[in-house]
């Protein structure tokens, strides 16, 4: 491990591990971490302020950076370095960070961090060496995160105590620098709209000068021959509860429960929550127990639709280590046990989520990355996370559950990491069961609110108000196009919906 002190974009001291001072040249301190790691590429490069050195949390770096394609950082300055106004372009669930726990974000800081040598060796002929630190490193954040780096804020790589009195002003030629560079062009206009909308501010020379910039990109196998083994310990005893929700799907779930049957890792309980909305009705799942199935069969039935509480009371049931969250219209290959099982031990992770698509859909996502959505039909989670989280009732019949639980997950500490080779096929069955068209309330208005209140709610509860205010700007262009006439409409559908919400 190589610690590399530094303040005001300098470096003022460099520690070996064995105690070492490494002798740096006066070049900035991107180029100094080239040569550092040249000269030890099979180390960790930890970077911090000068300010901090008597508070680095060293004890936790193996825990924190348990295997090569980690990078992680704690931000002890107030504000990142990207200003807030980034989630005018960028409506991830990445920017608005919960600082309390080991969050995923691309939002990178120098107050102190660290990334391993394998890493910049691989990225060092493709990114720009930036004078600016910060700016170097929430650049290597943005563009590698989607390509298999995982990226992080760390609370625990400095002791609680420790602060640091310093605050980024609000640079907003920077801002739209690095708009231009990592995002597709048309978010520059987006932002200078949004910035003229919400703010009154016409910034027109840092609009024009990031033209002067070319958008950055990697090769997407840059990261590919760097090796994972986390030194983790993800699995202890590796059995696995499935469960799944259904509803007038007999013969699909057939093919599900037969498709468990033939795992080459079995799972030890698979949790059936059947609804039915008749009153009078019966179980129409008689193979359940005409059948021997070679693990232990919990089938509860219900008259209360609704795939929130079905699959609330399913995880209620659930025993095992981990457990797998599926539907009841997927079928899945006879290894996708174990090689999930394989997967978690080797990214030392607690939650994985699986391509699942339909027969001749084309996977578009085929890196290993931090995943910005949640699957409950396709979704691997140790369950001992179960008692801190559920699926929100409020957001019945509606939309948002999905993302809303994934949330849940990522303010808790639970990354979300997506295996594209690890495929679950997607029937997309047509609804089954005896069931009315559930109606909301708002749909007995005049005028329909714009989003769904579902999805208001869920990005009013988890996103930043900026990241808000741009997602209305995208609604609005989305359903409108260029029709400035239509805002008037627009904007009192979004204030229904907006009232709405805050009564789910």
């Amino acid at each position: 491990m190589i610690i590399v002190y530094h303040q005001n974009n300098k470096i003022v001291e460099i520690k070996t591990e064995d105690s070492n001072t490494f002798v740096f040249e006066k070049k900035s301190i991107a180029e100094n971490l080239i040569d550092i790691a040249e000269n030890f590429p099979q180390d960790l490069i930890i970077w911090c302020n000068i300010t901090l050195k008597s508070n680095v949390n060293i004890t936790n770096f193996n825990r924190i950076f348990h295997h090569t394609k980690i990078m992680a950082s704690y931000n002890l300055s107030g504000d990142y370095f990207i200003s807030k106004r980034i989630g005018y372009v960028d409506s991830s669930p990445f920017i608005n960070s919960n600082k309390k726990v080991n969050y995923p974000t691309w939002q990178m800081s120098s107050d102190i961090g660290g990334i391993h040598s394998s890493v910049l060796l691989a990225l060092k002929d493709q990114i720009q060496l930036d004078k600016n630190f910060d700016y170097f490193i929430n650049s290597i954040g943005k563009l590698a995160m989607p390509l298999g780096l995982l990226c992080y804020s760390e609370p625990h790589l400095i002791v609680e105590s420790s602060k640091l009195q310093t605050n980024f002003r609000k640079n907003n030629f920077i801002l739209f620098q690095f708009v231009r560079q990592h995002y597709k062009v048309q978010w520059i206009f987006l932002l200078f709209l949004n910035l003229v909308i919400y703010e009154g501010k016409v910034l027109l020379f840092p609009f024009l000068s990031s033209f002067l910039y070319r958008r950055r990109n990697l090769k997407q196998e840059i990261l590919d021959e760097i090796e994972v083994q986390s030194s983790n310990t993800a699995i202890e005893k590796g059995t696995i509860d499935v469960v799944i929700p259904t509803m007038g799907r007999k013969k699909h779930l057939y093919d599900v429960l037969r498709d468990l049957s033939a795992q080459t890792h079995l799972p030890a309980k698979v949790i059936i929550v059947e609804q039915n909305t008749d009153t009078n009705s019966v179980s129409e799942l008689d193979y359940l127990n005409n059948e021997k199935w070679p693990f232990h069969i919990k089938h509860i039935f219900t008259h209360q639709a609704g795939a929130c509480n079905a699959r609330n009371i399913a995880l209620a049931e659930v025993e095992s280590e981990w457990v797998f969250l599926s539907d009841d219209d997927v079928r899945l290959k006879a290894d996708l046990n174990e090689k999930v099982l394989e997967k978690v031990a080797q990214y030392g992770i607690n939650c994985i989520t699986t391509s699942c698509l339909q027969k001749d859909e084309v996977l578009r996502y085929t890196k290993i990355h931090q995943s910005g959505i949640f699957g409950s039909g396709n979704s691997f989670l140790k369950s001992e996370f179960l008692k801190e989280v559920s699926f929100n009732k409020s957001l019945e019949f509606g939309y948002g559950e999905d993302t809303d639980f994934g949330l849940q997950l990522r303010n808790i500490g639970v990354d979300i990491i997506y295996f594209p080779e690890l495929r679950i096929l997607h029937l997309k069955a047509p609804i089954g069961g005896f069931r009315n068209k559930f109606i909301f309330p708002w749909e007995l208005e005049g005028v329909s609110p714009k989003p769904s209140p579902t999805i208001m709610y869920v990005h009013s509860k988890y996103f930043s108000n900026l990241q808000l205010l741009g997602y209305k700007t995208v609604l609005f262009f989305k359903l409108n196009k260029f029709n400035v006439f239509a805002f008037s409409k627009f904007n009192k559908q979004w204030e229904i919906s907006r009232n709405w919400s805050k009564k789910i």
